[in-house]
């Protein structure tokens, strides 16, 4: 008799345990997601807060400092505050994370254009910064207006935009 109430006790104790573990494991998940969504915002927020502090930077080819920026110098910069180290060229840059449709692009993701009717592929790069419904605002350095923010819904941007890529 005791050894069938001792041998009880072991399966409910061992149920319960199992139990509980399971429960414990969901929660995991539910926090791990959302702790995910939290730091991706506040990696995103930081890269931007960054590039924007550029804003206003007139356009130098090769450029990463305060004296002159270009395109990709201002994303490559950006993303190296925080710890993300990217391909310095806007066309290897576009080989890097993840090819997502327009509709799908948050702040923080990579827009990459082709400028030059005559040069191959990609040459120009943008970080989103504003997302409102159907509006996209990006920072990027051009070469006659420096570093500046610019609307996709521009003609210019939307002819020659090629993809969005999600880095982080």
């Amino acid at each position: 008799m005791q050894k069938t109430i001792l041998i009880l006790l072991l399966i409910c104790c061992f149920t319960s345990c199992k139990s509980s573990k399971r429960v414990s494991d969901n929660s995991k998940k539910a926090e791990t997601s959302s702790t995910k969504n939290v730091s991706f915002n506040k990696l995103a927020n930081n890269i931007i807060k960054n590039a924007e502090t550029y804003n206003g930077v007139r356009y130098k080819y090769g450029g990463t400092t305060n004296k002159g920026m270009d395109c990709s110098g201002l994303i490559y910069v950006a993303f190296k505050s925080e710890h993300i180290v990217l391909p310095r060229i806007s066309r290897n840059m576009a080989k890097k994370g993840v090819h997502i449709k327009l509709n799908e692009v948050k702040k923080g993701d990579l827009l990459f254009f082709k400028t030059n009717k005559k040069g191959k592929g990609i040459n120009h790069v943008g970080l989103v910064v504003t997302l409102k419904r159907g509006f996209i605002e990006f920072i990027h350095s051009t070469t006659s207006k420096g570093v500046i923010i610019s609307s996709l819904l521009e003609p210019y941007w939307q002819s020659a935009f090629i993809e969005a890529r999600r880095v982080l």
